[in-house]
């Protein structure tokens, strides 16, 4: 029985209906599989609790000793990074100064908002689905988004500060990684050639029969409209998701080395 974690976020309970439903050839494999934050994720993989499970590229550059990297399963493209929002306008220069939310100290949003504002120390972090409320409240002065709440914050009377996917597009040219799906290295070569093509199994399973995985997604994502559901599969899961090409692996190598950079 192998132990395997991701997010409830529609992208990630999307992509593995097929290997929960076990609509695809598991190989013989079983798995034992729950959802959590991202941030959850992370430090769950940082402990090394899990043998499979999907982390923030930033997350796994502490880690890669520990956990490889599946072919398949990544989040990562373009026009799907982190937002900066706040109630009203607030010129890049006030952004060292004040209150700002962050899903997570290991999430790739908080290495994107170090990149692009290194000074920011007043910082705090949150669940993701809490950073709208702490900005409505005035708990913070601005927050970075991800997920789908970059389709409901306009809702809310919130403005975009910076969209931090475009930053990262302008400063590399390459697609964002925003997270992909790793598994333990103890796990032996053999496992893990078989996780990779379960992995890519299910990805394309999912991408070929949508409407499959729907109940899935709606079982977790209880208060979304169905219409955002659909919008953040799209937005999240495309070529990138099934394989990274050699575009995307550019991208993975080029946010490994500005996290290093960052983080020394």
């Amino acid at each position: 029985m192998f132990s395997l974690a991701f997010s409830t976020c529609p992208n990630d309970t999307f992509i593995f209906d097929p290997i929960v439903h076990r609509r695809i050839d598991l190989e013989g494999l079983l798995f034992d599989y729950r959802l959590a934050d991202i941030e959850e994720l992370n430090l769950t993989a940082i402990t090394e609790k899990t043998d499979m499970v999907k982390v923030s590229f930033h997350a796994w550059l502490s880690m890669q000793d520990r956990y490889e990297l599946l072919n398949s399963g990544s989040a990562m493209g373009f026009g799907n990074g982190p937002l900066l929002i706040a109630r009203s306008p607030i010129p890049d220069e006030r952004i060292p100064d004040i209150r700002i939310a962050l899903p997570g100290e290991q999430t790739t949003a908080h290495l994107l908002f170090k990149t692009a504002f290194p000074q920011a120390r007043k910082k705090e972090f949150m669940r993701f689905s809490d950073i709208e409320d702490a900005i409505l409240s005035g708990e913070v002065d601005a927050g970075v988004i991800i997920h789908e709440n970059r389709f409901t914050y306009e809702q809310e009377g919130l403005v975009k500060i910076m969209d931090l996917g475009e930053y990262w597009e302008d400063l590399t040219q390459s697609p964002i990684p925003l997270g992909g799906i790793v598994v333990k290295k103890g796990l032996g070569k053999e496992v893990i050639d078989k996780l990779n093509r379960i992995m890519s199994r299910s990805v394309q399973h999912a991408m070929d029969h949508p409407d499959e995985a729907m109940p899935f997604v709606r079982l977790h994502a209880r208060e979304m409209d169905e219409e955002v559901m659909r919008k953040h599969i799209n937005l999240y899961v495309n070529k990138f998701t099934l394989d990274p090409g050699e575009e995307g692996k550019r991208a993975i190598q080029t946010l490994i080395e500005l996290g290093n950079k960052i983080d020394d």
